[in-house]
């Protein structure tokens, strides 16, 4: 037998106990949502390396990370849709064989033009990915299994945070930034083999419906809006330019939102927002989501093009922050549902803005170790100790039959929350990435974390535990 047909017949660590079919496809769920998590994390380190060899400057490198999240945020919101009207494992074989095609475009992408359309067509492929096999674990899991399940789907799909940066870092300082993007068709290989083994036939629900105009309102809305603020530092919000896809994009999105409140079967249910803590809690995450997508993005660019870093060690940085993650996250999870969400939800982001702050010491004079080493691990703290919580705090504030949809809504506000916030680091660093754009992006994520942990302070209510009989 193969190492794979091995891995696929043993199962993931910690589930050995069941049987092969529910093997099969907490491997396929793995894997997939593996490919999109990975891709998202070799971008920001393979982004100097892109600029160097197509142009564009922080343009391009604003237009390489936003164009696949304008694309995912928008459809990824209609996933669940389309995976109950056309099934679930024919959308991840759509959104594997999309995300390979899309990978290979992007390697050998001529211009900056060709990279963002791929970048685009690759939101879309990666939209069908994470909903759809979070779908396929909720659907041949119950119980103890089922949470069982989901603890290991984001325990090795937190994997690619650790290697995402690592394998982009090496292949741009040993080879190309170009065959970073190749490394995806491996594990796309290995799921399709793995589907093809699946014995499970597809289920599809009668009534399902794909919202296919609202989707291209919520795609017309980001692109529009975000086409401007990218643009507006080069050209000003007096080009026509700049100006007319601002308008058509607050025209789109308010037409998206308006479409969501009269339709049977919205993508977007707005009356879930109606519920505290839901409302609250993606508040709090746009917030938070969008200094991570700042934070993230400048770190990665300025350890290379200003600090002299190569693009390994520039992936290696941030790795402590995975690291604690890793060995803390289901310590602080345990801790606030006993404690409830609150707190955590307000000391975790103060605890990063702090962090960012310490960022503050980088000078001229770089040196990791006492500059940026104290607030990434200060940082990597205040992660842990808010991620499971604004989790839990938003999808336990939801009856259970619409869990899916209230995860992919609080999915989408995190991947537009770090849309715009990349979108406006033009006008945060002024323009160019230097010392004092470093500063002013450090002091922007500061105040954007603490608005989030002053937002869960002021919004969010601890669960009342039930009474004794």
């Amino acid at each position: 037998m193969s190492t794979s047909a091995s891995a696929a017949a043993s199962g993931p660590p910690g589930v050995t106990d069941v049987p092969r079919e529910q093997k099969l496809i907490l491997w396929i769920a793995v894997l997939a949502s593996f490919v999109s998590f990975l891709d998202g994390t070799i971008v920001n380190v393979a982004l100097p390396a892109i600029v160097d060899d197509l142009g564009g400057g922080i343009t391009t490198q604003q237009w390489t990370v936003d164009a696949y999240l304008i694309t995912l945020g928008a459809f990824i919101l209609v996933a669940g849709s389309v995976s109950d009207t056309y099934g679930r494992i024919r959308v991840i074989r759509w959104g594997l064989v999309g995300f390979a095609v899309t990978s290979v475009l992007i390697a050998v992408a001529p211009s900056a033009t060709v990279l963002i359309v791929a970048r685009l067509l690759q939101g879309v492929a990666g939209a069908l990915l994470v909903p759809s096999s979070l779908a396929l674990i909720t659907s041949n899991f119950r119980g103890a299994a089922q949470a069982k399940a989901i603890g290991t789907w984001t325990g090795l799909t937190s994997g690619a945070l650790v290697a995402g940066p690592i394998i982009g870092g090496l292949f741009v300082d040993l080879a190309s930034w170009r065959l970073a993007f190749f490394v995806n068709v491996v594990p796309v290989a290995v799921t399709l083999w793995l589907l093809v083994r699946l014995e499970q036939r597809d289920v599809r629900r009668p009534d399902a419906s794909v919202d296919y105009l609202g989707a291209l309102l919520c795609v017309v809305g980001l692109g529009g809006m975000v086409f401007a603020l990218i643009e507006e530092p080069n050209l000003g919000w007096g080009d026509p330019l700049v100006w007319l896809p601002a308008v058509i994009g607050v025209a789109a999105f308010a037409g998206f939102l308006w479409r969501q409140a009269v339709i049977a079967q919205p993508m977007l249910p707005l009356s879930l927002f109606a519920v505290r803590n839901f409302a609250w809690g993606n508040l709090s995450t746009a917030f938070v989501y969008g200094a991570l997508s700042l934070s993230g993005f400048v770190i990665a660019v300025y350890l290379q093009e200003q600090a002299g870093l190569s693009a390994t060690a520039a992936g290696l940085a941030s790795l402590p922050i995975t690291v604690i993650m890793i060995l803390l996250s289901s310590r602080v999870g345990a801790l606030a549902g006993r404690l409830g969400p609150r707190l955590f939800m307000t000391a975790g982001p103060l605890m990063m803005a702090a962090g960012s702050l310490l960022m503050l010491a980088v000078d001229e004079d770089f040196n990791y170790w006492w500059q940026i080493f104290p607030g990434i691990v200060l940082f990597g703290l205040g992660l842990t100790v808010t991620v499971s919580p604004l989790t839990a705090a938003i999808l336990g504030a939801i009856e259970p039959e619409r869990s899916g949809i209230a995860s992919a809504t609080n999915n989408a506000i995190s991947r537009v929350a770090g849309l715009v916030a990349v979108a406006l680091i033009g006008a945060i660093v002024g323009g160019t990435l230097d010392l004092d754009g470093f500063h002013r992006a450090m002091w922007a994520t500061a105040l954007l974390m603490a608005a989030g942990g002053a937002v869960s302070w002021l919004g969010i209510r601890n669960p009342v535990a039930p009474k004794a009989e």
